[in-house]
Parts: C-alpha cells; sequence; structure tokens
C-alpha cells in the first residue's frame, strides 16, 4: 500500500510527538549525536521552539497519510546548509525518509547540501545515497547517545 507522504511547516504542538520518537532507546543510538539529556523535555521543547523562528531553520513535519511519523531539516553551521532528520522508529524501512527527503530537497534551493550520519546508521546512509548525496569524508566526536567517540560520515549534495 503506497503511503502519501506531506512535508508540513512545523508547529509548536508537533514538537511533543518529535520528543517522544526521540526516546526510542534504539533510536537515540542510530541517531547517536544527541541531547547530553534526551528526557529533559523543557530543554527540547526550549531548544526546538526556539529555532522555529530562526529564518536559517527549514524546519518540516513528516506526515504519512495525515500522522505525524518525523521530521526533517535544514540549518546553516558555520556557514554550510546542514540537514537533519528523525522518523519514528515504528516506520522505518517504508521509504518515507526517502520520499521526505526528496520532497524537502524540492523546497530548499540550498546547494550544498551537508548531512553526517553515525559510520553504523545504514539506513541512513541508504536515503542520502538514494537522493543523491555522495560521502564526502569522515569525522570523528563524541556520541552522547553511545557515551563514546565514534566514528561518522560526511555526505554532500551538490
Amino acid at each position: 500500500m503506497t503511503q502519501t507522504i506531506i512535508l508540513k511547516p512545523t508547529e509548536i504542538a508537533d514538537l511533543d510527538h518529535f520528543f517522544r520518537f526521540q526516546l526510542d532507546p534504539e533510536a537515540r543510538h542510530l541517531a547517536a549525536f544527541t541531547p547530553q539529556k534526551p528526557d529533559d523535555k523543557a530543554a527540547y521543547l526550549t531548544k526546538y521552539s526556539a529555532l522555529l523562528n530562526n529564518p536559517t531553520v527549514l524546519m518540516r513535519t513528516v506526515l504519512a497519510d495525515d500522522i505525524i511519523v518525523g521530521s526533517i531539516s535544514t540549518f546553516v553551521m558555520d556557514g554550510k546548509t546542514e540537514l537533519t532528520y528523525w522518523l519514528d522508529r515504528a516506520v522505518w524501512g517504508q521509504g518515507i525518509a526517502t520520499k521526505a527527503l526528496n520532497e524537502l530537497l524540492t523546497i530548499t534551493t540550498q546547494r550544498p547540501v551537508y548531512a553526517r550520519v553515525a559510520f553504523d546508521n545504514i539506513g541512513s546512509q541508504r536515503v542520502l545515497t538514494k537522493c543523491g548525496f555522495i560521502q564526502i569524508g569522515t569525522d570523528h566526536g563524541f556520541a552522547n547517545a553511545r557515551q563514546a567517540d565514534i566514528e561518522e560520515y560526511i555526505y554532500r549534495l551538490s
């Protein structure tokens, strides 16, 4: 069955859904680079509420058949447009991330766009490559979700 995937501008009410998605331990492990205190809802809502009004951030809520299943955003960091997304683990493997990313790339005209992914997050690596991103390098950083320094892959869409 084909799902209808829609991106809508993120609203404050959507943040409660996003917060719940990132509480999933398996999802957090794969994302790796998460807040130090992922269960601190007040800090989460404060951070993301502020981003809703930031003109350098493009935040979208991912709907599958009118149900909130995730978020996808671009933001500017160190002068570069970066990408981030997070889907409810219940919908992993259904092609939703790929469809959402392709849709976001029609909304934003900024290029290049960069993305970073933990070395072992194969699903996210597949999404990026299906959407035309190319791995251009690696980096290391402290992953709060793993309490360890890990390798991450850097991708770019020109």
